[in-house]
């Protein structure tokens, strides 16, 4: 699926992005589509190969769902991995976006959830309606090359 971000979607996505971050002790969150495709990133990745994260985090969503579905549920819409000293938090946006928080152990995942929860809904309206938008993209003028 081919969407257009304009700059105040940006905006808009940034704004919950940086609730996340900031009021969460979170290093980073990534929004990505179920393509593993990269749509927005807040925060400090600390060098960390964003597009592979985006992609491995997407396949890990597709066999995820399959699992779901062998266990009679519809799908599972988080996931957690716990590391030494890093994790990873993954959320199921609406149908077509995961956010991606990625903290460590000076937060817990009980506030990161907390934070999340407190703007999902007015995030989810904001990629709905981009989703959901046809956006007009101006084409090139189709005159052959001389």
């Amino acid at each position: 699926m081919n969407i257009i971000i304009t700059k105040d979607d940006l905006k808009k996505i940034n704004y919950f992005l940086d609730k996340v971050v900031s009021s969460s002790l979170a290093h980073s969150v990534l929004l990505i589509d179920r393509s593993g495709q990269l749509i927005a990133q807040y925060g400090d990745t600390m060098d960390i190969d964003i597009l592979s994260l985006s992609a491995l985090t997407a396949a890990n969503f597709g066999a995820t769902a399959e699992i779901a579905k062998m266990l009679g549920e519809e799908e599972f819409t988080l996931l957690f991995h716990k590391g030494k000293s890093e994790n990873v938090y993954f959320t199921a946006i609406g149908e077509h976006v995961i956010m991606v928080t990625l903290f460590d152990d000076k937060t817990s995942l009980g506030l990161i959830r907390l934070r999340i929860n407190q703007i999902i809904d007015e995030l989810s309206d904001v990629l709905l309606s981009i989703f959901q938008e046809k956006k007009e993209v101006p084409l090139l003028d189709p005159q052959p090359f001389s």
